[in-house]
């Protein structure tokens, strides 16, 4: 079954940023919740203490293996979620994650929140995703 997506948005602005205000997903037969991604290793170890730009490349490169472990890829998010212990500074490299969500065709719906910390301290982002294919 094709899964078809239409964008909300009662504004432009957000489209502009890259994300859409809603998105009504139909004919999905399959939905995927992702755990928070950060910028783990394979082996569990937190990396790039202290840069916010590696440590969101890397949470967007773990979320990408989730979702391509069950045959998915960021074109099939429909939901993002996004904390940080810094807003301001997430914001400095807030383009990386738009462009490679543009390079995806995908402005999934997104709700960014400043939290005291992750749960390893070191860590500064954290990316939740719901996918559907």
């Amino acid at each position: 079954m094709t899964v078809e997506r239409t964008a909300v948005n009662q504004v432009t602005w957000s489209a502009e940023m890259g994300f859409n205000q809603g998105e009504i997903v139909s004919g999905n037969t399959r939905t995927l919740y992702c755990s928070g991604q950060t910028a783990m290793s394979g082996e569990g170890k937190p990396q790039h203490d202290g840069d916010m730009a590696a440590q969101l490349a890397l949470s967007l490169d773990n979320l990408e293996a989730v979702l391509g472990k069950a045959d998915m890829s960021l074109a099939n998010l429909v939901r993002l979620n996004v904390y940080t212990t810094d807003v301001d500074l997430l914001f400095q490299h807030y383009g990386a994650l738009a462009s490679r969500l543009g390079a995806a065709g995908v402005a999934p719906p997104t709700t960014m929140l400043g939290v005291t910390r992750l749960a390893i301290p070191t860590l500064m982002v954290e990316l939740e995703g719901t996918a559907v294919a």
